[in-house]
């Protein structure tokens, strides 16, 4: 028996391979996310899947997993939630390649409520961008687009008419947008909800929200495309996220405007991850 999960800073999907039974959670981040929510989860977990054989695996592909120590810790939780030993803590980027390119090489990215870029061999991951997290990176994701909206209406760059659009969505004063960004927990997941306005409006007549996505991923190139295409001479590029997927219209046009090929751009990587495991 074998159980994987793909975690995001929002949201986290369990699946059971063979029965393709799938609870899906709150984010478990590890950066953001207590002792206590993360074994909560599992309790979730726990519940929805019948563990009728002894032994099982459990592969956990998470963001907020890329250093040793917060693998140790998430390994340490997942023991302790199911009792199993054998754990496989991996980080969501790897994830994401083997669920959209399998055993094959290629660019993979991530857009969701944050971002990534790699390029994977068909077996690990060879060269990766930097990963900075929201305050210094997730170019191109969707809390860097919230960010990006945010910040023009709170200095009334947004034309007038997205700026009444903007605030009939959320109502907000000055005050409460700095208090939600700057001192409520999980800043990250409030900025990415943002984005939604631009998806909602990305085909516009103004091409305000169109334009603001498309600055984005110029920012993801310049910041995680870049190197990784210039050391590898790969142009093509699967995507994954729930961000990458909902505008893929706009993401199919910036990388053919800019000479690159699209693979797979799936909003979920858990099917894919599915298929790679029962093989």
């Amino acid at each position: 028996m074998i159980i994987i999960a793909d975690s995001g800073s929002t949201k986290t999907t369990w699946m059971e391979v063979e029965s393709g039974n799938m609870i899906v959670t709150e984010g478990l981040n590890p950066h953001f996310t207590t002792d206590e929510a993360f074994l909560a989860a599992c309790s979730a977990v726990c519940q929805q899947f019948s563990f009728l054989i002894s032994h099982f695996s459990i592969y956990f592909y998470g963001s907020g997993c890329g250093s040793e120590q917060q693998r140790n810790r998430v390994a340490s939780l997942l023991s302790k939630s199911f009792g199993t030993s054998d754990i496989h803590v991996e980080t969501d980027m790897l994830g994401a390649c083997r669920a959209v390119c399998g055993r094959e090489a290629g660019l993979v990215g991530i857009l969701g409520t944050g971002s990534n870029a790699c390029y994977y061999d068909g077996t690990s991951i060879v060269l990766k961008a930097p990963s900075l997290g929201y305050v210094l990176g997730d170019h191109g994701s969707a809390n860097h687009v919230g960010r990006l909206l945010l910040t023009d209406y709170l200095t009334d760059k947004m034309p007038d008419e997205v700026s009444a659009l903007f605030h009939e969505d959320y109502g907000l004063s000055h005050d409460e947008w700095i208090d939600a960004v700057y001192h409520q927990p999980n800043a990250n997941r409030f900025l990415a909800q943002l984005a939604t306005f631009a998806v909602r409006h990305k085909n516009d007549a103004d091409d305000y929200c169109r334009n603001a996505i498309r600055y984005a991923f110029d920012e993801w190139d310049c910041y995680q495309l870049a190197d990784l295409k210039l050391e590898t001479d790969c142009h093509k590029i699967s995507v994954v996220g729930g961000f990458g997927a909902a505008v893929s219209d706009v993401l199919t046009d910036y990388l053919t405007d800019n000479f690159m090929l699209v693979g797979n751009i799936v909003a979920d990587p858990i099917d894919g991850l599915r298929r790679y495991h029962k093989k």
